[in-house]
Protein backbone atom coordinates (compact mmCIF):
# COMPACT_ATOMS: atom_id res chain seq x y z
CA UNK A 1 0.00 0.00 0.00
CA UNK A 2 1.58 3.04 -1.18
CA UNK A 3 1.63 6.66 0.80
CA UNK A 4 -1.42 7.99 -1.22
CA UNK A 5 -3.72 4.92 -0.59
CA UNK A 6 -2.87 5.10 3.11
CA UNK A 7 -3.54 8.24 3.65
CA UNK A 8 -7.02 7.99 1.15
CA UNK A 9 -7.85 5.38 4.04
CA UNK A 10 -7.67 7.41 6.58
CA UNK A 11 -10.05 10.35 5.13
CA UNK A 12 -12.27 7.26 5.08
CA UNK A 13 -12.56 6.53 8.57
CA UNK A 14 -13.18 9.86 9.51
CA UNK A 15 -16.09 10.62 6.61
CA UNK A 16 -17.28 7.28 8.49
CA UNK A 17 -17.13 9.00 11.91
CA UNK A 18 -18.37 11.96 11.16
CA UNK A 19 -21.21 10.23 9.30
CA UNK A 20 -22.05 7.87 12.20
CA UNK A 21 -21.51 10.56 14.49
CA UNK A 22 -24.04 12.61 13.13
CA UNK A 23 -21.83 15.74 13.05
CA UNK A 24 -23.26 18.19 11.03
CA UNK A 25 -21.79 21.69 12.53
CA UNK A 26 -24.75 22.84 12.90
CA UNK A 27 -24.68 25.32 15.69
CA UNK A 28 -27.05 24.21 18.72
CA UNK A 29 -30.42 26.48 19.53
CA UNK A 30 -30.98 27.67 23.20
CA UNK A 31 -26.92 26.29 23.91
CA UNK A 32 -26.18 30.46 25.10
CA UNK A 33 -23.14 29.18 27.31
CA UNK A 34 -20.06 26.68 26.51
CA UNK A 35 -21.31 23.20 27.28
CA UNK A 36 -18.34 20.92 27.85
CA UNK A 37 -18.35 17.41 25.88
CA UNK A 38 -15.76 14.91 27.20
CA UNK A 39 -15.17 11.95 24.68
CA UNK A 40 -13.34 8.69 26.08
CA UNK A 41 -12.17 6.92 23.16
CA UNK A 42 -9.48 3.79 23.13
CA UNK A 43 -6.45 4.69 21.52
CA UNK A 44 -7.39 3.13 17.97
CA UNK A 45 -8.46 6.56 17.01
CA UNK A 46 -5.89 8.51 18.99
CA UNK A 47 -4.82 10.03 15.63
CA UNK A 48 -8.28 10.96 13.99
CA UNK A 49 -10.66 12.45 16.88
CA UNK A 50 -7.69 15.47 17.23
CA UNK A 51 -8.70 16.42 13.38
CA UNK A 52 -12.89 16.00 13.98
CA UNK A 53 -12.24 18.15 17.61
CA UNK A 54 -10.65 21.37 15.70
CA UNK A 55 -13.59 21.71 12.92
CA UNK A 56 -16.20 20.90 15.58
CA UNK A 57 -15.64 23.31 17.62
CA UNK A 58 -14.98 26.22 15.14
CA UNK A 59 -18.51 24.73 13.93
CA UNK A 60 -20.01 24.95 17.00
CA UNK A 61 -18.46 27.47 19.27
CA UNK A 62 -20.33 27.10 22.52
CA UNK A 63 -19.22 23.25 22.97
CA UNK A 64 -16.02 22.36 24.10
CA UNK A 65 -14.73 19.02 22.79
CA UNK A 66 -11.92 17.88 25.47
CA UNK A 67 -10.90 13.91 24.20
CA UNK A 68 -9.29 11.62 26.74
CA UNK A 69 -7.74 8.52 25.85
CA UNK A 70 -7.94 4.80 27.90
CA UNK A 71 -7.25 1.34 27.07
CA UNK A 72 -10.74 -0.25 26.23
CA UNK A 73 -10.61 -2.37 29.38
CA UNK A 74 -10.05 0.38 31.41
CA UNK A 75 -12.95 2.49 29.61
CA UNK A 76 -15.25 -0.09 31.41
CA UNK A 77 -13.41 -0.59 34.85
CA UNK A 78 -12.95 3.43 35.43
CA UNK A 79 -16.53 3.94 34.18
CA UNK A 80 -18.28 1.30 36.48
CA UNK A 81 -15.63 2.26 39.72
CA UNK A 82 -16.36 5.68 38.73
CA UNK A 83 -12.68 6.12 38.65
CA UNK A 84 -11.92 8.91 36.39
CA UNK A 85 -11.47 12.78 37.61
CA UNK A 86 -13.38 14.03 34.84
CA UNK A 87 -17.17 13.53 33.68
CA UNK A 88 -17.19 11.06 30.87
CA UNK A 89 -19.84 12.36 28.50
CA UNK A 90 -19.37 9.75 25.10
CA UNK A 91 -17.64 6.20 25.40
CA UNK A 92 -16.10 4.60 22.26
CA UNK A 93 -14.36 1.71 23.07
CA UNK A 94 -13.05 -0.86 20.56
CA UNK A 95 -15.82 -3.08 20.13
CA UNK A 96 -19.57 -3.24 21.02
CA UNK A 97 -18.95 -6.35 23.11
CA UNK A 98 -16.99 -4.29 25.84
CA UNK A 99 -20.49 -2.06 26.05
CA UNK A 100 -22.34 -5.45 26.75
CA UNK A 101 -19.73 -6.53 29.80
CA UNK A 102 -20.51 -2.56 30.90
CA UNK A 103 -23.98 -2.33 30.83
CA UNK A 104 -24.03 -5.71 32.33
CA UNK A 105 -21.97 -4.72 35.35
CA UNK A 106 -23.76 -1.38 35.36
CA UNK A 107 -26.88 -2.80 36.07
CA UNK A 108 -25.84 -5.10 38.50
CA UNK A 109 -25.10 -1.74 40.67
CA UNK A 110 -27.78 0.37 39.44
CA UNK A 111 -31.80 0.79 38.67
CA UNK A 112 -30.73 3.21 35.85
CA UNK A 113 -29.49 3.08 31.72
CA UNK A 114 -26.22 3.28 31.47
CA UNK A 115 -26.77 5.25 28.32
CA UNK A 116 -28.56 7.92 27.05
CA UNK A 117 -28.47 5.99 23.66
CA UNK A 118 -27.82 2.52 21.98
CA UNK A 119 -24.54 2.29 21.56
CA UNK A 120 -24.02 2.85 17.86
CA UNK A 121 -20.82 1.34 15.78
CA UNK A 122 -18.18 4.44 14.05
CA UNK A 123 -15.56 3.03 13.00
CA UNK A 124 -13.62 -0.30 11.76
CA UNK A 125 -10.18 -1.22 12.05
CA UNK A 126 -8.72 -5.18 12.47
CA UNK A 127 -5.92 -6.38 14.56
CA UNK A 128 -2.18 -6.87 12.32
CA UNK A 129 1.11 -7.41 13.44
CA UNK A 130 4.48 -5.33 12.34
CA UNK A 131 8.27 -5.73 12.46
CA UNK A 132 11.44 -3.86 11.36
CA UNK A 133 11.82 -5.18 7.95
CA UNK A 134 15.14 -6.84 8.13
CA UNK A 135 13.70 -9.10 11.52
CA UNK A 136 10.42 -9.69 9.71
CA UNK A 137 12.24 -11.19 6.44
CA UNK A 138 13.91 -13.64 8.67
CA UNK A 139 11.02 -14.25 10.84
CA UNK A 140 8.44 -14.60 8.48
CA UNK A 141 10.65 -15.31 5.10
CA UNK A 142 6.96 -16.51 3.31
CA UNK A 143 5.98 -12.48 4.17
CA UNK A 144 2.95 -13.91 6.14
CA UNK A 145 2.63 -13.48 9.57
CA UNK A 146 2.34 -16.82 11.45
CA UNK A 147 2.12 -17.47 15.27
CA UNK A 148 3.93 -20.67 14.87
CA UNK A 149 7.11 -18.88 14.38
CA UNK A 150 6.29 -15.77 16.75
CA UNK A 151 6.05 -18.29 19.38
CA UNK A 152 9.08 -20.62 18.34
CA UNK A 153 11.05 -17.13 18.74
CA UNK A 154 9.67 -16.57 22.13
CA UNK A 155 11.02 -19.54 23.35
CA UNK A 156 14.50 -19.49 22.08
CA UNK A 157 14.64 -15.58 22.98
CA UNK A 158 17.29 -14.98 21.13
CA UNK A 159 17.87 -13.87 16.68
CA UNK A 160 20.60 -15.92 16.20
CA UNK A 161 18.93 -19.51 17.01
CA UNK A 162 16.43 -18.79 14.61
CA UNK A 163 18.43 -17.25 11.51
CA UNK A 164 19.15 -13.39 12.51
CA UNK A 165 22.19 -12.13 13.22
CA UNK A 166 24.37 -12.74 16.29
CA UNK A 167 23.89 -8.25 16.90
CA UNK A 168 20.53 -8.70 17.27
CA UNK A 169 20.76 -10.06 20.59
CA UNK A 170 17.47 -11.19 22.31
CA UNK A 171 14.18 -11.28 20.65
CA UNK A 172 11.50 -8.56 21.67
CA UNK A 173 7.66 -9.10 21.39
CA UNK A 174 5.20 -6.38 22.35
CA UNK A 175 1.19 -6.62 22.63
CA UNK A 176 -0.80 -4.38 25.07
CA UNK A 177 -1.84 -5.53 28.63
CA UNK A 178 -4.81 -7.43 28.33
CA UNK A 179 -6.65 -6.56 31.41
CA UNK A 180 -6.42 -3.03 30.22
CA UNK A 181 -7.30 -3.20 26.20
CA UNK A 182 -8.31 -4.87 23.49
CA UNK A 183 -5.71 -5.43 21.22
CA UNK A 184 -3.78 -7.52 23.89
CA UNK A 185 -7.18 -9.22 24.73
CA UNK A 186 -7.57 -9.88 20.21
CA UNK A 187 -3.84 -11.22 20.35
CA UNK A 188 -4.63 -13.68 22.99
CA UNK A 189 -7.62 -14.81 21.70
CA UNK A 190 -5.76 -15.46 17.93
CA UNK A 191 -2.84 -16.85 19.48
CA UNK A 192 -4.84 -19.13 21.28
CA UNK A 193 -6.94 -20.37 18.20
CA UNK A 194 -4.18 -21.51 16.46
CA UNK A 195 -2.58 -23.37 19.22
CA UNK A 196 -5.57 -25.23 19.34
CA UNK A 197 -5.83 -25.31 15.24
CA UNK A 198 -8.30 -23.02 15.09
CA UNK A 199 -12.22 -23.46 16.11
CA UNK A 200 -13.95 -20.92 19.11
CA UNK A 201 -12.41 -21.14 22.24
CA UNK A 202 -14.12 -21.90 25.15
CA UNK A 203 -13.58 -22.60 28.97
CA UNK A 204 -12.12 -26.43 28.38
CA UNK A 205 -10.13 -24.91 25.52
CA UNK A 206 -8.85 -22.37 27.60
CA UNK A 207 -8.02 -24.85 30.47
CA UNK A 208 -5.75 -26.67 28.11
CA UNK A 209 -2.37 -27.50 28.96
CA UNK A 210 -0.97 -25.89 25.35
CA UNK A 211 -3.12 -22.89 26.09
CA UNK A 212 -2.16 -22.52 29.55
CA UNK A 213 1.35 -22.70 28.56
CA UNK A 214 1.02 -20.36 25.73
CA UNK A 215 -0.17 -17.60 27.97
CA UNK A 216 2.27 -17.89 30.42
CA UNK A 217 4.99 -17.55 28.00
CA UNK A 218 3.41 -14.65 26.53
CA UNK A 219 2.99 -13.32 30.07
CA UNK A 220 6.99 -14.51 30.92
CA UNK A 221 8.00 -12.91 27.25
CA UNK A 222 6.26 -9.35 27.22
CA UNK A 223 7.48 -7.06 30.01
CA UNK A 224 5.48 -4.07 31.52
CA UNK A 225 2.92 -4.65 28.83
CA UNK A 226 1.54 -0.90 27.45
CA UNK A 227 -2.17 -0.19 28.75
CA UNK A 228 -3.09 1.07 25.14
CA UNK A 229 -1.87 0.47 21.89
CA UNK A 230 -1.10 4.00 20.87
CA UNK A 231 1.59 4.03 23.85
CA UNK A 232 3.04 0.98 22.39
CA UNK A 233 3.17 1.59 19.44
CA UNK A 234 4.58 5.09 20.49
CA UNK A 235 7.35 2.65 22.29
CA UNK A 236 7.84 0.42 19.37
CA UNK A 237 8.94 3.18 17.22
CA UNK A 238 10.95 4.65 19.85
CA UNK A 239 13.21 1.91 21.04
CA UNK A 240 13.44 0.53 17.70
CA UNK A 241 15.20 -2.85 16.47
CA UNK A 242 16.87 -4.30 19.20
CA UNK A 243 14.84 -3.44 21.93
CA UNK A 244 11.60 -4.22 19.80
CA UNK A 245 10.73 -6.55 17.15
CA UNK A 246 7.36 -7.59 16.78
CA UNK A 247 4.35 -6.19 17.79
CA UNK A 248 0.37 -6.47 17.50
CA UNK A 249 -1.61 -3.51 17.18
CA UNK A 250 -4.61 -1.81 15.60
CA UNK A 251 -4.60 -1.35 11.11
CA UNK A 252 -5.51 2.23 11.45
CA UNK A 253 -3.12 3.07 14.53
CA UNK A 254 0.12 1.33 12.34
CA UNK A 255 -1.03 3.53 9.43
CA UNK A 256 -1.32 6.47 11.16
CA UNK A 257 2.37 6.22 13.00
CA UNK A 258 3.92 4.69 9.77
CA UNK A 259 5.64 7.69 8.24
CA UNK A 260 6.61 8.78 12.07
CA UNK A 261 8.69 5.32 11.82
CA UNK A 262 10.29 6.30 8.96
CA UNK A 263 11.49 9.69 10.24
CA UNK A 264 12.08 8.58 13.72
CA UNK A 265 14.32 5.28 12.84
CA UNK A 266 15.53 5.81 8.96
CA UNK A 267 12.88 2.80 7.95
CA UNK A 268 9.20 2.86 8.32
CA UNK A 269 8.26 -0.76 9.96
CA UNK A 270 6.43 -3.58 7.37
CA UNK A 271 2.12 -4.20 8.23
CA UNK A 272 1.43 -7.50 8.31
CA UNK A 273 -2.08 -8.82 7.73
CA UNK A 274 -3.22 -11.50 10.50
CA UNK A 275 -4.87 -14.62 8.51
CA UNK A 276 -7.46 -15.21 10.08
CA UNK A 277 -7.87 -11.81 11.97
CA UNK A 278 -10.27 -10.16 13.97
CA UNK A 279 -12.33 -6.80 12.91
CA UNK A 280 -12.93 -4.80 16.04
CA UNK A 281 -15.89 -1.80 15.19
CA UNK A 282 -15.37 1.43 18.21
CA UNK A 283 -18.76 1.71 19.24
CA UNK A 284 -20.03 4.90 20.60
CA UNK A 285 -22.69 5.86 23.57
CA UNK A 286 -23.64 8.65 25.49
CA UNK A 287 -22.78 8.14 28.90
CA UNK A 288 -25.95 8.68 31.36
CA UNK A 289 -23.77 8.95 35.10
CA UNK A 290 -23.64 12.97 35.89
CA UNK A 291 -24.36 14.02 32.25
CA UNK A 292 -27.70 16.63 31.92
CA UNK A 293 -29.90 16.29 29.16
CA UNK A 294 -28.28 19.53 27.62
CA UNK A 295 -24.61 18.09 27.54
CA UNK A 296 -26.32 14.88 26.02
CA UNK A 297 -27.84 16.70 23.20
CA UNK A 298 -24.36 18.64 22.44
CA UNK A 299 -22.70 15.14 22.17
CA UNK A 300 -25.55 14.15 19.57
CA UNK A 301 -24.36 16.63 17.51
Amino acid sequence: MNKQQKKNRLLTSIAIILASLGLTYAPLPGLNTETTVTVVSGSELQEILPELEAKFEAENPNIDLELKYQGSQDIVNKYIDDGNDFTPTVLIPANGEIFKELESRWRSQNNSEPFYNKPEPIAKTMLVGISWPERGRVLFPNNRFEWQRLKDAMLTGNWEKIGGKLEWGSFDFLTTNPTRSNSGQLTLTLFAKSEIGGGNLNPVSLNNFQVEFLFDLVKRSVYLPPRSTDILLQEFITRGPNEADVATVYESIALHRWEQSQTTQGRAYQIYYLDPTIETVSTAAIASRNVSDKTAAAARE
